[in-house]
């Protein structure tokens, strides 16, 4: 069973959204992407400073099966990446709501937060065939 933290927003990606205390948003992949994707060999990620619209790809994830690309689920601008990755890709594997983070944006006002899942929809969205 996947892991699916109750204190996070899901996407219909399978993007997760943690609300930092400062208004950015951290966002990754769930554990129940990165268990589909198997061993994760290298991650792309934007440049800080970087500006996308919601449902727009900004990233991709390389594995041993695939690659995917990454959707950021609300609008905003690419305050920071997690550098870290470049060098331990395995980490979205091994850890993907803490050292496995993504991106951070600032996000634009507006309401595209409402196509976000609760952790108990997401449980669902994802127990339901497509």
């Amino acid at each position: 069973m996947a892991n699916i933290p109750g204190d996070l927003t899901y996407s219909k990606d399978h993007e997760w959204v943690r609300s930092l205390p400062d208004g950015r948003l951290r966002i990754g992949i769930t554990d129940h992407a990165q268990k589909q994707l198997g061993d994760i060999v290298y991650v792309e990620l934007p440049k800080q400073g970087d500006r996308f619209e919601h449902g727009e790809p900004f990233g991709s994830v390389e594995s041993v099966k695939s690659v995917s690309e990454i959707y950021v689920p609300r609008s905003g601008t690419i305050s920071a990446v997690n550098d870290g990755l470049d060098d331990a890709p395995e980490q979205v594997n091994e850890d993907p709501y803490g050292d496995g983070w993504m991106i951070e944006i600032t996000p634009v006002a507006g309401g595209d937060q409402e196509s976000l899942l609760t952790a108990a929809e997401y449980e669902d969205y994802i127990k339901s065939p497509e």
